[in-house]
């Protein structure tokens, strides 16, 4: 029994946390310092150099839907914080161009990574949630050198509404 309300309280503080997002509603105005982000973000997933600063990757993957990437100026001043996974980002992916690791600086770690038979590299799959509140997944098929060759997205049938109803 005190299991089961351990597993539920557990389960309640997760869905909590996931509701704010990562960044728990919290907003930040351009300006703001790096170090007063991480105070109140905690530590970021990754953190990816960029031509004019840094940017600190704080993602909700593999099953969460959002990922949200913070940019910094050279000075660590905050430049932009927005939510990645959408539409109009993954439509920016340019085809025989992009590689893995701009894909990833643009929209964090993968949900997960598969391989299938049809496909001979490495196929990246990123959860999200399009304008009309559908669970979708976007997947990105990379060659061999890790380089971009196909990007669509597709319903997460798993979550999909029961048409019947």
């Amino acid at each position: 029994m005190m299991r089961r309300v351990l597993l539920a309280v557990a389960a309640a503080a997760l869905l909590a946390g996931c509701a704010g997002g990562p960044f728990g509603g919290a907003n930040f105005a351009p300006g703001a310092t790096r170090d007063a982000v991480i105070a109140r973000m905690g530590p970021p997933q990754r953190v990816f150099r960029l031509p004019n600063g840094e940017r600190l990757e704080y993602s909700q993957q593999p099953w969460g839907q959002q990922a949200y990437m913070v940019d910094f100026d050279s000075s660590g001043r905050l430049v932009q914080m927005q939510q990645v996974l959408n539409e109009n980002n993954f439509y920016r992916i340019e085809l025989n161009k992009w590689t893995r690791d701009d894909v990833e600086r643009e929209f964090g770690r993968p949900a997960k990574i598969d391989r299938v038979s049809s496909w001979a590299g490495p196929i990246m799959t990123y959860r999200w949630r399009d304008r009309v509140n559908t669970d979708m997944f976007y997947w990105v098929y990379l060659d061999g050198n890790n380089v971009v060759r196909r990007a669509h997205p597709g319903i997460d049938v798993i979550n999909a509404p029961d048409p019947k109803v």
